[in-house]
């Protein structure tokens, strides 16, 4: 039978629960979608940067500055893929607990890599091989990082300094596994009351992306001879997870303008070594892809690393990392 008064205070007491969780802000759809899945139930992040924008150069409109100005958490990859956001962050939410997740114990990171044999720029070869920093106690070594603050001119490639860590380490999905758990952990102690939905959450979506892990292993196997080029070299952490390799990238890994001897350089390596696909991105221009390619017989797919198609919210990392997956397919299909 309904019951109107049990009904008022049910309604009552969900709002009176939403409004005292935290207020939380996000930089990236990706990230965003981790946190909202840990806050489910309990309140809804907001997010910085929309997906249809590239993180690495975004002006913050003033809807996403208030959301920021009103954070008393603000989760974010971190300044090595946002570098303009370090200010806004001091300014606007000086107040506010600021998470970087790629300083989370435990997380994969790997250096900027250089698949073009160093056309343009310093050869980053000689970078050593950070898939070890899983063991790491203490990323506090990161601050020794070159400072990436300079990306955000794109004028010139040269005056870029491609040192330090590459940050799209959300595109590994056991990433995504330590950081729902710091967000958590993060969460539960600013918010002691809904502690237990936190970890309740944050438990059902380790196990959900230990499935998607298996579920993208399992469609992507036999494709370790899977030849392609990428628009720009985001997607290391994917690649590795899954026993991928990519053959190069137009733009490194702040998808800065290349200019012409890389542009050289990479026909030279599509046509010699066959390779048979090449991946832009929906947020850039495909036109720098095309001129890669252009005279090669290499067919565009699409790769996006932050899911400008998909909705914002729980769903989005999932769809994101099976649209990844699907991408792959595609161009191993085009070969057969």
């Amino acid at each position: 039978m309904f019951r109107p008064t049990l009904y008022l205070f049910s309604i009552a007491f969900a709002g009176q629960a939403i409004a005292e969780a935290p207020s939380v802000a996000v930089d990236i759809a990706p990230v965003h979608s981790l946190v909202a899945r840990v806050m489910d139930g309990v309140g809804e992040p907001s997010l910085i940067i929309p997906p249809g924008a590239s993180p690495h150069d975004h002006a913050m409109r003033p809807s996403e500055a208030r959301s920021l100005q009103s954070a008393e958490i603000v989760f974010w990859t971190g300044e090595e893929l946002t570098p303009w956001l370090a200010k806004p962050l001091g300014a606007l939410s000086p107040d506010a607990l600021h998470v970087s997740l790629l300083d989370a114990d435990g997380t994969i990171l790997y250096d900027f890599r250089d698949a073009t044999d160093g056309a343009d720029h310093d050869d980053h070869a000689d970078h050593d091989d950070h898939a070890d920093h899983a063991d790491h106690d203490d990323h506090a070594d990161h601050a020794d990082h070159d400072d990436h603050a300079d990306h955000a001119d794109h004028d010139d490639e040269h005056d870029h300094d491609h040192k330090g860590i590459d940050p799209h380490a959300w595109l590994d999905p056991e990433n995504a596994r330590i950081w729902v758990q710091v967000i958590a952990a993060t969460l539960s102690q600013a918010d002691p009351s809904n502690a237990e939905t936190y970890q309740q959450n944050a438990a059902t979506a380790d196990r959900e992306l230990v499935e998607l892990k298996e579920k993208i292993i399992t469609d992507l196997t036999d494709m370790q001879t899977l030849s392609f080029i990428t628009f720009h070299d985001a997607y290391q952490y994917f690649e590795k997870r899954f026993g991928l390799e990519s053959s190069g990238a137009v733009s490194l890994g702040d998808a800065s303008s290349p200019g012409p001897a890389r542009l050289a350089a990479l026909r030279e390596k599509v046509e010699h070594e066959g390779i048979v696909c090449a991946f832009s991105e929906p947020q850039f221009d495909t036109r720098l892809v095309r001129t890669a390619i252009e005279g090669t017989g290499a067919t565009i797919f699409e790769l996006d690393p932050v899911g400008v198609s998909f909705d914002t919210g729980i769903s989005h990392y999932d769809s994101l990392l099976m649209a990844m997956s699907a991408g792959y397919q595609d161009c191993s299909k085009s070969k057969s």
